[in-house]
């Protein structure tokens, strides 16, 4: 059954965990729907994963929203949020409205927006309108410039307070869930206890309400391997091992049979 916006909350008060993955084509919204995967994020990650690119900057609404589309054709059963790329939030309200409007038109369910800072009038507005926002603190990759890289936030008492002051005023501007990336397990513990909304990890340690990770990531699609990801499958050997033995079938006269052909 699919997840709504309060089945969120109701997930953490009966500390039923809850699971994520991102996705950003078809072919794969058709498998992760037919899974047990709770929510589905179609994020700017796509800059990285399916454009090639460093980092998830180079995002645009319009991009995302293609993605978001393709993605929706393939779920029926599955929460889907979308990310608000770089900048989309920081040019004034109504472009922020717009550009979470047609998110939501492409087919998401609701829109992820990255940091507290500056953008808690827009959340607020945002669901006011109509338009569920999941939060997103900790490394904030549209950030990591500012950051100085892709660092582990929260290690000092100071950053560990910033943290839960953002987490709290990200649900009280109405956010249903926040995401939390790369921050010391204890911080997550002592954020997780003092929301009532669902703080969902990735590379925050298991004391969070759930998880998320990038599919591509879990599937061992990509040579990208940090601490946090575990590899469920060895994709790219299994990929490169078909490809292998097609080639080896046609240069060998093995393919195709004769099954394989048509007659009149």
């Amino acid at each position: 059954m699919k997840l709504s916006p309060s089945d969120f909350s109701e997930r953490k008060k009966i500390r039923q965990k809850i699971t994520m993955v991102t996705c950003y084509d078809y072919t794969f919204a058709c498998l992760v729907n037919s899974s047990s995967v709770d929510c589905v994020l179609t994020g700017d990650s796509c800059a990285n994963v399916m454009h090639g690119r460093e980092t998830t900057i180079p995002a645009t609404v319009r991009m995302i929203a293609e993605h978001t589309r393709a993605v929706h054709r393939g779920l029926h059963d599955k929460f889907l949020v979308a990310d608000m790329p770089f900048l989309s939030t920081r040019l004034g309200q109504n472009h922020g409205v717009r550009a979470a409007g047609t998110l939501i038109a492409a087919g998401a369910d609701a829109v992820k927006i990255e940091g507290a800072d500056g953008n808690t009038g827009l959340i607020s507005y945002l669901v006011e309108s109509g338009i569920p926002v999941m939060g997103h603190i900790g490394l904030t990759p549209q950030f990591y410039r500012a950051f100085g890289g892709y660092k582990i936030q929260g290690r000092s008492e100071a950053a560990a307070v910033k943290l839960l002051s953002d987490a709290r005023a990200l649900e009280k501007a109405g956010c249903f869930a926040v995401v939390a990336e790369c921050i010391p397990s204890q911080v997550t513990r002592t954020i997780t206890g003092a929301l009532g909304i669902p703080l969902i990890g990735i590379g925050a340690g298991g004391a969070a309400d759930g998880q998320v990770l990038v599919l591509h990531d879990l599937l061992g699609f990509t040579s990208f391997k940090p601490k946090f990801v575990r590899r469920y499958l060895d994709g790219s050997t299994l990929v490169c091992n078909a490809l292998n033995a097609y080639c080896a079938d046609v240069c060998t006269g093995n393919f195709p049979a004769e099954e394989e052909a048509f007659t009149k």
